[in-house]
């Protein structure tokens, strides 16, 4: 008769190796397949909105540049005039006190100085008039002469203080100028950056979209000027200049003729036109007189967009405007109500 013998029971250290083991060999499965599962690569719809997100920031930055760029070159304009004024009044100080100078020599040469000449010429000849009993001290001639000297020392004195208030503010101004230009190629970096971590794939279907999206917004893809409302005078010469430019690069910073920002862009037919138009869309939004709707706009009316009115078109008729979109873009016909307007402005 066979026996039937109670199978070994393991024991407990043994059962606690085994399960230790088992434990570990789950967590490096778990490990490997952590680290084999490839990350999950972006979004493109999520890219193009960052894309687009970045190139209007861009676009603010832009404005900005421009702006503390007009301020730079207005203060550096009035602090040239400032060193020219400082330097003719230094001269003509110089002239005044050589002039008494001349009195004194005289004088010394038949007899010695007079006080009030010499009081004329110490160290503080502003003080005069307060320190000497009376006006009788020096003669008329003497007196009118000091009179003279105190009042170009006292224009010097302002013109320098302004000189230098000028060489301050144009200090500041150049640091806000050089910290949107900063500004600006951070946000195109990051905006190249996005794009070029998708695949090869996702990153031509941005770009389809975003043609899609531009095509769909000006309606075709260039808009023949003769098809527009005619215009004449100087606002038609202004849509008329705008016009030719279908097709220019935009650039950041530009005021034509090749390439231009969406404010410069304004400037630039403009002036074409023989109109001076401030240079940032902000200082544009405020030029000229107010237009209440689009229903009322006319061609070479300007349309800010946005809230920060950091966008500017100029409207051509038939609901549409011709602008300078952003970095990668080039100068093209939109529809007027694509972007949220902010402004619309008769020049």
């Amino acid at each position: 008769m066979a026996s039937h013998r109670r199978p070994k029971q393991p024991s407990r250290a043994r059962v606690s190796v085994l399960t230790a083991a088992a434990a570990t060999a789950v967590a490096l499965s778990a490990q490997v397949a952590a680290h084999a599962a490839p990350s999950p690569s972006p979004k493109k719809d999520d890219v193009k909105a960052q894309i687009d997100q970045l190139n209007e920031e861009a676009e603010q930055a832009t404005e900005r540049y421009n702006g503390a760029k007009e301020r730079a070159d207005q203060l550096r304009k009035q602090s040239d005039q400032l060193q020219d004024q400082v330097a003719r009044g230094q001269e003509q100080m110089t002239q005044l006190q050589s002039g008494l100078a001349a009195v004194a020599g005289e004088q010394y040469r038949t007899g010695g100085i007079d006080p009030s000449v010499q009081l004329m010429l110490s160290s503080d000849p502003s003080g005069y008039l307060d320190k000497a009993s009376s006006v009788q001290q020096a003669s008329s001639s003497q007196a009118e002469a000091l009179k003279g000297l105190q009042d170009q020392q006292r224009r010097l004195d302002q013109q320098k203080a302004e000189a230098a208030a000028v060489l301050a503010s144009l200090d500041s101004t150049t640091k806000d100028l050089n910290q949107s230009k900063t500004e600006v190629g951070k946000k195109l970096r990051e905006a190249q950056e996005l794009l070029n971590s998708l695949s090869a794939a996702d990153r031509a279907a941005v770009k389809a979209a975003q043609q899609q999206s531009d095509r769909a917004s000006r309606g075709s893809e260039r808009t023949d000027p003769a098809s527009l409302p005619q215009v004449s005078g100087m606002a038609g010469s202004a849509v008329a200049n705008a016009m030719s430019k279908q097709g220019s690069p935009y650039g950041w910073g530009d005021v034509g003729p090749n390439t231009f920002d969406c404010s410069g862009l304004m400037v630039w037919s403009y002036a074409k036109a023989g109109v001076s138009l401030p240079r940032t869309s902000q200082a544009q939004a405020n030029y000229g007189s107010r237009v209440p709707s689009l229903a009322e706009a006319q061609p070479g009316d300007l349309i800010i967009y946005r809230a920060d009115r950091s966008h500017v078109g100029m409207y051509i008729g038939n609901g549409m405007v011709v602008h300078a979109p952003h970095t990668g873009d080039v100068v093209k016909v939109m529809k007027a109500d694509a972007m949220p307007i902010n402004a619309i402005r008769r020049v």
